[in-house]
């Protein structure tokens, strides 16, 4: 995941209005004022939106709205952008790697917030705050000595091995609210060193203390419930992640469905529904046709040899014997109507010459009828020829069809062809079998009754919250700024102190300063959550590469780092000598935390690609470090995506390219 364009309007800590192309690597980000620009915390408020309103403290001016929108290329390598209007609403964004528009996933803030981790790939909050936000206000030195862990949020689970909840990171610089009369911290000290409060100030300062212990109250309370309710949105996520488990075999009945309407069936065609039974006939149809063309062949050529054999027929009128038979019977009946007597009697004779003439005639019928007969077979052998080729047309012809439509070469193939479609219609039934079986899993039943249930806790507690305020500060923003104003009242109460250069904490401790806090246990079991394996494996993967770091940062003062099995830190001097990180001077647990930082983010980011976002976290260290520094960052920008906002030009020569907000 890496981040591509940040988008500002009318937000503090950048320009008016701009769009910022971001590439990967190690790039330094300009700001434009003095101020440094707030990016991990505008990253934080776009990505982890609460909907409560708490992000419009980002903005510039409250003349205007404040808007503000992040493209990222999530874990699933799709192109995401999310779009808010501070203290408003927003809308989450999909690219379209077809069409390359954009795609509303949703406008619902909760449902942004679970597609962000479930699909694009997120961490809970405090996982990527506080791995992967580098702030100052996160270094051991800028937080109050012995103040203890509040409860965890976002998502951060607790621990058994050291029986305390993780905790909860400062929010984005600019949203604590600091009281008069007092100092900001300077680098080396756990608390800030407050100047003398003058005594005429104490009540008005002690009004303010009664006034954050009830913010404290209700911070603790509103903590409280988003612990419940980030619970609870993880188990609703994982039941919509397992609701969700259906949806490829959903997609594979849908394509299977396609796949099987798309092929083609003999009615689609115009085919008769019998095509597979034609094409299983069709080498004995044609074998029919042929024999029975053959046999007429034959019958032909054996009608006309007899046909060849038959003498051609003369008219009758050009039959000699035919005419002399009628002249002699015309002689004989004429010769018998001219005499008289006995010569009458020759007309008798005309008899037989008639007759042979009728014989002659009735011959010459005959032949003439053979003749015509056999002319008629002839047509009878073109009519047979014609009925054999009609009825063998009226088997074959869908098979050829056939052929031409499936693009086949032999009938063989076509029952091949249709016999996808029952095979894909199986797949089908046997794919619509599996879905319904998922689906009566008491597992999956049970997770579809309890998932409403869920979101109505959810929306009950949001409501809860919403009572409490619309937006309210963070708890260790609170517990700081009450810690500073009641050390200030000590000073106020108790002015040798401020010339001896001890806190009232400390003064109050017999003059020992109380260590500073390690930030071994939270850091590694935030890795170990991240990488869903145990602080152990954490330890034997990060010792080695953050003995380097913190060997290198301190000029080698340092020479061995040892964890305990719950994450406690001991570290070694050169000399041998070992001793908790918390009792190292105070520069030093911070250049330890960045070492730990460092190694976390490059041993993880070889499995999880996520941005480190570097914001002031390096203000007040030595000069002399910032290359080193600029150097170890350059190189996890070749890992990950690295984005240090800093004015400071070294770095930006170091850098990837500089981009300035």
């Amino acid at each position: 995941m890496h981040f591509v364009e940040v988008a500002v309007q009318n937000v503090r800590g950048f320009s008016p209005a701009g769009r910022f192309a971001l590439k990967t690597g190690y790039l330094v980000l300009k700001p434009p004022t003095p101020e440094l620009s707030p990016l991990a915390g505008l990253s934080l408020a776009l990505l982890y939106a609460d909907g409560r309103g708490g992000d419009a403290a980002l903005a510039a001016s409250t003349q205007k709205a404040a808007k503000a929108a992040l493209t990222l290329v999530g874990q699933d390598s799709l192109t995401y952008r999310v779009l808010r209007e501070l203290g408003g609403g927003g809308s989450l964004h999909r690219l379209n790697p077809a069409t390359k528009q954009p795609e509303l996933v949703t406008q619902d803030t909760a449902e942004a917030n679970q597609f962000l981790r479930g699909q694009v790939g997120l961490p809970p909050r405090t996982t990527f705050e506080q791995l992967f936000c580098l702030q100052a206000a996160q270094l051991p030195s800028r937080r109050p000595r012995g103040a203890g862990r509040p409860a965890s949020t976002s998502g951060l689970r607790a621990h058994s091995s050291t029986g305390m909840p993780a905790m909860r990171s400062p929010t984005s610089p600019g949203m604590a609210h600091s009281s008069p009369g007092m100092a900001h911290s300077s680098p080396g000290m756990s608390i800030s060193s407050p100047g003398v409060m003058p005594a005429s100030d104490i009540p008005a300062a002690e009004a303010k203390v009664r006034e954050l212990e009830k913010e404290l109250v209700l911070c603790r309370e509103v903590d409280n419930l988003q612990f419940e309710v980030d619970g609870l949105n993880s188990q609703v996520f994982d039941l919509e992640s397992k609701l969700r488990g259906t949806d490829g075999l959903k997609e594979k009945v849908r394509e299977a469905e396609a796949a099987w309407n798309a092929e083609p069936t003999p009615e689609s065609f115009g085919l008769p529904q019998d095509i597979v039974a034609r094409a299983e006939r069709y080498p004995r149809t044609l074998a029919r046709r042929d024999e029975a063309l053959a046999r007429l062949q034959s019958e032909r050529e054996v009608a006309e040899e007899e046909a060849q054999r038959l003498p051609e027929v003369e008219p009758i009128v050009r039959n000699r014997n035919f005419l002399i038979a009628v002249a002699v019977g015309v002689a004989f009946f004429v010769a018998g109507l001219l005499t008289d007597g006995l010569g009458r009697y020759l007309a008798l004779l005309d008899i037989p010459a008639f007759g042979f003439a009728a014989v002659l005639a009735i011959r010459y019928v005959d032949e003439l009828q053979d003749k015509d007969r056999l002319s008629r077979r002839g047509e009878m052998f073109v009519a047979r020829e014609k009925k054999i080729l009609e009825e063998f047309e009226a088997e074959a012809g869908p098979v050829r069809k056939a052929l031409e439509v499936f693009d086949v070469d032999t009938p063989k193939e076509i029952p091949l062809r249709l016999q996808r479609r029952e095979q894909l219609g199986a797949e089908v039934a046997q794919l619509r079998a599996q879905l319904v079986t998922v689906e009566k899993h008491p597992e999956f039943q049970e997770a579809a009754h309890q998932l409403p249930v869920l979101r109505k806790q959810i929306e009950l507690l949001n409501a809860q919250i919403s009572e409490k305020g619309a937006f309210v500060r963070d708890l260790r923003e609170v517990e700081r700024e009450l810690a500073r104003l009641k050390e200030s009242i000590a000073l106020a109460r108790n002015p040798q102190m401020a010339g001896m250069g001890m806190s009232a904490v400390d003064m109050a401790g017999g003059g020992m300063m109380e260590p500073l806090e390690d930030p071994g246990p939270l850091v590694l079991g935030l890795a170990g959550d991240l990488l869903a394996t145990d602080v152990a494996a954490v330890i034997g993967m990060m010792r080695e590469r953050c003995v380097q770091y913190f060997s290198a940062l301190t000029e080698r003062r340092y020479v061995g780092v040892e964890w305990d099995r719950d994450g406690r830190t001991m570290v070694v001097t050169s000399s041998g000598k070992r001793m908790p990180v918390g009792e190292l001077p105070p520069r030093e647990v911070d250049l330890f935390f960045l070492s730990l930082r460092l190694t976390v983010v490059e041993k993880v980011s070889a499995r999880v690609k996520l941005p480190l976002l570097v914001e002031d976290a390096l203000v007040g260290l030595d000069e002399s470090r910032l290359p080193l520094i600029g150097r170890m960052l350059k190189h996890l920008g070749t890992l990950t995506q690295v984005l240090h906002v800093s004015p400071h030009p070294g770095l930006a020569q170091l850098s990837d390219g500089p981009v300035n907000l």
